[in-house]
Formats: C-alpha cells, sequence, structure tokens
C-alpha cells in the first residue's frame, strides 16, 4: 500500500485504494491539457455516478428516465447511452435488480431496485465518500496555504 493512500471499497466489494499523484497532481498545479482534464473529469464523474445511481434507486423503484430527471435536478448530466451501460453493469455485479411493469402509455417498463448486496455497497461507497471527500478537503486547503 501506498503511504497516504486513502482506502476504499469497490462495486465488487474488493478492497482498494486511492491515490492521489498523477493527473490529479497536474490538475492542482494547473499544468494539464484540457483532453487530459476533460478524461480525469469523465473518469471522476463516471465513478460518482455509480454511487449516486444506487443511492436514487435505494429511495425506491426507479424507471431509467425518473433516474435521468433526478441527476439532472442535481446538475449531473446524463444521457440513456450513459445510463444503460452503469445499470447493466451494477446488475451484473448483483447490486441491482429489475422488475417489468406495465405502462398505460406504451410497452412494458423495467423498473430497477436495489439489492440487499446493493444496500451494502452503497454504505461502503458513501463511508468512502465521506472519507475521499474530507481528505480532498484536507489537500486542497493545505496546498492553499491555509490550515484549520
Amino acid at each position: 500500500m501506498v503511504e497516504d493512500a486513502l482506502p476504499f471499497v469497490d462495486l465488487l466489494g474488493h478492497n482498494s485504494y486511492y491515490v492521489l499523484q498523477g493527473s490529479l497532481v497536474s490538475i492542482i498545479l494547473g499544468d494539464m491539457k484540457t483532453d487530459t482534464l476533460e478524461n480525469t473529469r469523465t473518469q471522476m464523474r463516471r465513478g460518482v455516478l455509480e454511487m449516486c445511481i444506487l443511492s436514487i434507486i435505494s429511495e425506491q423503484e426507479a424507471y431509467p428516465s425518473d433516474i435521468i430527471a433526478r441527476l439532472k435536478d442535481s446538475r449531473l448530466i446524463v444521457v440513456e447511452g450513459t445510463l444503460y451501460p452503469l445499470l447493466n453493469r451494477l446488475k451484473k455485479a448483483e447490486l441491482l435488480d429489475y422488475q417489468w411493469r406495465e405502462s398505460s402509455s406504451g410497452p412494458p417498463r423495467k423498473y430497477y431496485r436495489i439489492t440487499s448486496e446493493g444496500e451494502r455497497v452503497l454504505s461502503a461507497l458513501k463511508d468512502s465518500w465521506s472519507q475521499m471527500v474530507e481528505a480532498v478537503e484536507h489537500t486542497i486547503h493545505k496546498t492553499n496555504g491555509t490550515h484549520e
């Protein structure tokens, strides 16, 4: 393990570590190329989206358009082409399940619900997220010369 690494549990329950290095250091220093910066933002967002999707579905069963609307309300703009692969990945990891329901306005709809394993992973992700935010805030404040 690398010193100052932040542990977290990934979607499959494996112990992993966040390490602030490489492209993240470049972001702090501001010497990153635009395409690399966008790639880093995309990667960060993708990891957060899985936690947000599990969180939304943990509140109640959800249809994909409802999930997209909730994410848009939170300024996490997602299109169907992004959401469906994430839902499929979470389903394959047995964190979500779904049920078909008849619709009065067209064909049956797939409503997603979180599994007990999904609840366990979501709880671990929320803990990891809190630790990560705290570590990043601590790093940013120290980098900016302020100490709390």
